[in-house]
């Protein structure tokens, strides 16, 4: 039986590569913190909620080992006998780097280049997380607009476009330095090493809050009836992608292992700005979604939409979930745990 470690294992994505790699007969481990800190912001029973995906792996007969990815000697033991290692632990908003990019760094640049070392020393293939925030916001002055959406003369973004563009803030050059890194790694010592671009992200098992996990968020407030914070005019416009799929390209790159660098996104399909999402949220909800706009926050993009060109060619993957589906199948399982998030 094969053996993979997944970092960030009790988090909304490891949780699902867990689930994933458990059903084609691997044995998983994980490696997770089990931070607050991000919960914390979020109202939620944060308890509960930070031992809710914890319970999910144990009942999945995953192990947990509660270290930090900062610690260097602790991954390397843990890592003896592994056959891949899936890299999600990160710090992933951009609000929450803005007010501590110590922490960021730490979680981004540090916690990658361990994984990346450890995995060079005991000469395992390695995946790691990238985000769409590399590409920067530079988009963000080439806009057209239209009455839900903005626009780009160019519909989508491959793995050739620059990244690091525009106002910068720490988180995205925490997560530009440890995508950089993870290619320099499989350069220069000739790893199988991946880095995955990831769009939105969503799906059950997701805690959002206004800092990260902006679908989620959509959804529990407006299940909870709440009003929902839109920062800036709503048109902003993602091509949002369903957990299971975002895990399907890890389990892939396994059985490819070809080295480089893969946007992960729901692509053309699944574009959807904010507004839009919410007549989305409507459609599968029975309370009418109440929004309040507020000021553009530092840093947002206003426009991501990537295609996977490198994914689709050398893994074998396309994304097959749909938002309507997606989001029902999110709004189902909040219905399902809607104590947490009463606080």
């Amino acid at each position: 039986m094969k053996k993979v470690l997944v970092t960030g294992g009790c988090g909304f994505l490891g949780s699902h590569v867990c689930e994933l790699f458990r059903k084609e007969n691997w044995e998983v481990i994980s490696v997770d913190n089990l931070t607050k800190y991000e919960l914390s912001k979020t109202g939620f029973d944060v308890e509960a909620a930070r031992e809710y995906n914890l319970n999910f792996l144990n009942k999945i007969e995953v192990k947990n080992y509660k270290n930090d990815i900062c610690d260097i000697e602790a991954l390397k033991r843990i890592c003896k006998n592994v056959d891949y290692i899936v890299h999600t632990a990160a710090q992933p908003a951009m609000t929450l780097s803005i007010s501590d990019p110590v922490y960021d760094f730490n979680n981004n640049i540090k916690g990658t280049l361990n994984i990346l070392e450890v995995a060079k020393e005991l000469e395992i293939p390695v995946a790691t997380c990238s985000t769409a925030h590399v590409y920067g916001n530079l988009f963000n002055k080439n806009l057209t607009e239209s009455e839900t959406r903005y626009e780009y003369n160019n519909v989508s973004i491959d793995e050739d476009f620059p990244i690091l563009q525009g106002s910068l803030t720490p988180l995205h050059v925490s997560k530009g330095a440890a995508d950089l890194y993870t290619q320099a790694y499989s350069n220069s010592y000739n790893m199988a090493a991946a880095v995955f671009r990831l769009t939105g992200i969503y799906g059950p098992r997701q805690f959002g809050g206004e800092d990260h996990g902006w679908v989620a968020n959509f959804v529990i407030r407006n299940i909870l009836n709440k009003r929902i914070s839109i920062f800036g005019s709503g048109k902003q416009l993602r091509d949002i992608l369903y957990v299971t799929d975002a895990a399907r390209a890890f389990y892939n790159f396994y059985y490819h292992q070809r080295p480089g660098v893969y946007n992960l996104s729901g692509g053309e399909e699944c574009m959807t700005s904010l507004v839009e999402c919410i007549e989305l949220i409507n459609k599968v909800c029975p309370e009418e979604t109440k929004v309040n706009f507020e000021e553009a926050r530092k840093g947002d993009l206003n426009y991501f939409v990537s295609h996977s060109t490198n994914a689709r060619k050398y893994l074998d993957w396309k994304p097959s979930v749909l938002p309507i589906e997606g989001v029902e199948n999110l709004a189902n399982w909040v219905r399902e745990n809607i104590e947490i998030f009463k606080g």
